[in-house]
């Protein structure tokens, strides 16, 4: 659920970023934050499910948003194109990287309906 939560997230902000290029500026450090955390996130998701291209994409991205290297400023057309590319992978990955289920595990003071007493 915490996945899916920071995939829409990241898509937000990422969305709110292109609506609002003139002022974006100034809030690149948490627009890289906000997404750099969603890629992190669907990497370790992406990572459990044994998708390691999907982790390997995302990596770049982390890699790209990240707040405490930055590697691109917001600033040109160029930026503005990464970051509406950088909303499908997570649009994607919503359909395509779902959640493993959790597996439950066996009571030992659960009383099996099958078993006979001595």
């Amino acid at each position: 659920m915490f996945a899916k939560i920071m995939k829409w997230v990241s898509i937000a902000a990422l969305l709110v970023a292109a609506m609002f290029w003139r002022s974006a500026t100034n809030y690149q450090l948490v627009l890289d934050f906000v997404v750099c955390l969603g890629a992190v996130v669907v990497v370790m998701q992406a990572v459990g499910a044994k998708k390691y291209r999907w982790a390997a994409g995302f990596v770049a991205i982390a890699l790209l948003f990240n707040p405490a290297v930055p590697v691109l400023r917001l600033s040109g057309e160029l930026y503005l194109l990464l970051v509406l590319v950088c909303i499908a992978p997570f649009a994607i990955s919503l359909v395509t990287l779902k959640p493993q289920p959790l597996l439950s595990i066996p009571s030992i003071t659960d009383r099996n309906p099958g078993s006979q007493s001595l």
